[in-house]
């Protein structure tokens, strides 16, 4: 006997599993409005040195600005010098020759600055004069804020498999709500950096546990669906993201509204269930026998009254000693290492090229709100590719492909004249879908690549990789005042080795998901000895597979007993 079966005479995929990942979904919606917020909360709109006050003679509000600001070979005003006093003598010369003026001849803005507001009523750049000599300031924004989904991964990762999936939800929903709430009254950057890092920190429990509950209710048959519906919740957050933005111009409006909402989400958790597989992984067999009959009863399933405790204990006679192993566990033997460090670079290439090329979404001189709900919009074709071949090619060839390919795109890109944007905008728009291709097989590939005992922990340290990347964006991006292609250089290297290192990894498609530590090295030896290769895992067909459940159960490990397909960007 074991779980998948289990699950099976329990009714499969029924109407319990359908409402249980309706209301993980909902959970996930909030997730791009909060992770791809940077992109216009620190929106830097056209702006120029404020002009001294009062002004020689009657002159008008342009003359003003023509005798107080230089211009840029665009003929617009220079957003960071002016002159020290009026140059009259402007007035009464053409534009093109205020060359003439050496660069010493300018001051940087001493009365502040004035901003466009046509397109944002106000961003944090606006409120703190995040622009010019402070701008870096104005893109460590973001990196607070993914610093703080960065510690949130191995902390509620440890959590998860320590305490529980469901616990750490509801903690994640009431922390981000609470923080992110509390960001949109900030009365300065400093205390606004410091709750949107915490906020960080809440949201991703919310984005590893919401899609692990969801794959941990479902039978092996449905696994791959049900992560790819997560992942397209994740599309309709990053589409949706694009209208709120749109609605919504000014920042602390627009921070409200992606944050609130996640007090609802935190009390949706009332009817999200606890994950059968965590309870029986941790022992708690008298909950977990709760939580089957319950499903039993929803999806209508009679036959589940003969199920016993004493049927349970069977399952759980793993190695309980693993049951709450340290995250230490995940490099204490080779092959652990091996999957360790490898998934780890996944993740950072994934992050850098998805990420990249969000937060250049405005670099085409198109509308930003049109441009990203484009960019949204193709996630749902590349999520949908990833769906269908990932059981057709295999997770090795289509998370080394899928990164390559990207890699290839953001390098064509590069080549692109600036002056054809809208050719500019088509590339970026299939890099974009590849990018979050994928970033969809990272999460499912990891998930199956690490065992029960430890498999929220080990996605709670891909995703820390994960969140390096995403933190380290804004600033790599900062790069280009030293070399304009430095930046897009990083980004396009890392993520062309991280497509490499995914051939090194085991397959993992159609085998059955690893419950233990034993497992992964005993099937890297096997592997290798039957074939004279270091092939660490093959598919089973369907007799090898009763095989190896039969094996598993004389040994006390019952197989494919766990999650599977996580798929997603989430992120995340």
């Amino acid at each position: 006997m074991d779980v998948d079966r289990l699950f099976q005479g329990l009714g499969g995929f029924g109407r319990f599993q359908l409402s249980a990942l309706v209301l993980l979904s909902a959970a996930r919606l909030p997730l791009p409005w909060n992770f791809l917020l940077h992109i216009f909360l620190s929106a830097v709109p056209p702006h120029h040195c404020r002009l001294p006050h009062p002004g020689p003679g009657n002159l008008s509000r342009a003359q003003r600005l023509r005798t107080s600001s230089p211009l840029q070979p665009d003929g617009t005003p220079s957003p960071c010098r002016m002159y020290p006093s009026p140059q009259l003598q402007l007035l009464y010369q053409p534009p093109h020759l205020d060359g003439q003026h050496n660069l010493s001849d300018t001051v940087r803005c001493t009365h502040g600055w004035e901003f466009d507001t046509s397109q944002f009523t106000s961003t944090i750049a606006t409120e703190w004069d995040l622009v010019c000599e402070r701008r870096r300031l104005n893109q460590a924004a973001g990196t607070f804020f993914f610093l703080g989904v960065t510690l949130g991964g191995p902390l509620f990762g440890y959590l998860s498999d320590r305490c529980g999936r469901r616990y750490v939800l509801l903690l994640g929903c009431l922390v981000t709500a609470t923080f992110g709430t509390i960001a949109s009254f900030s009365v300065g950057f400093t205390m606004f950096s410091i709750t949107r890092l915490l906020s960080g920190v809440g949201l991703t429990a919310v984005s590893l546990t919401s899609i692990t509950l969801a794959v941990e209710w479902t039978d092996v048959k449905h696994r791959a669906l049900v992560g790819a519906t997560c992942s397209l919740a994740w599309s309709v957050g990053n589409i949706s993201l694009a209208l709120i933005a749109y609605l919504l111009r000014d920042w602390r409006w627009l921070m409200l509204s992606v944050s609130a909402p996640c007090l609802l989400l935190a009390a949706l958790c009332w009817w999200i269930p606890e994950s059968a597989r965590w309870l029986l992984a941790a022992g708690q067999t008298e909950r977990a026998l709760s939580e089957l009959q319950r499903c039993a009863r929803v999806n209508k399933v009679t036959t589940a009254s003969c199920l016993s405790l004493e049927d349970l204990e069977k399952l759980v006679k793993t190695d309980r000693s693993q049951a709450h192993s340290s995250v230490c566990t995940l490099v204490n033997t080779p092959q652990m290492r091996r999957i360790t460090i490898f998934s780890g670079i996944i993740w950072l290439g994934a992050a850098f090229s998805y990420y990249s090329i969000s937060y250049t979404v405005g670099a085409f001189g198109l509308d930003i709100y049109l441009t990203h709900f484009i960019y949204g919009a193709i996630e749902v074709p590349g999520k949908l590719l990833a769906y269908l071949l990932l059981d057709t090619v295999g997770r090795r060839p289509a998370q080394g492909g899928f990164l390559l390919l990207t890699g290839l795109l953001m390098t064509l890109r590069q080549l692109i004249p600036k002056d054809v944007p809208v050719l500019l905008l088509l590339v970026g728009i299939i890099a974009k879908g590849s990018a979050e291709a994928a970033f969809t097989t990272a999460f499912l590939y990891t998930a199956e690549l690490f065992p029960t005992p430890i498999r929220q922990s080990g996605l709670g340290y891909t995703s820390l990789m994960g969140r390096v990347g995403a933190s380290l964006t804004p600033l790599v991006l900062l790069l280009d005042e030293f070399w304009d292609f430095l930046p897009h250089l990083i980004f396009i290297s890392v993520t062309m080795v991280a497509g490499t290192v995914s051939f090194l990894l085991p397959e993992t498609a159609h085998v059955p998901l690893p419950e233990s530590i034993a497992d992964i090295e005993a099937r890297h030896q096997a592997a290798a000895a039957e074939s004279g290769n270091d092939i660490p895992l093959r598919p089973l067909g369907n007799g090898e597979q009763h095989k190896a459940e039969g094996t598993a159960g004389s040994n006390g490990r019952a197989e494919g007993d766990g999650p599977a397909d996580t798929v997603g960007a989430e992120g995340l």
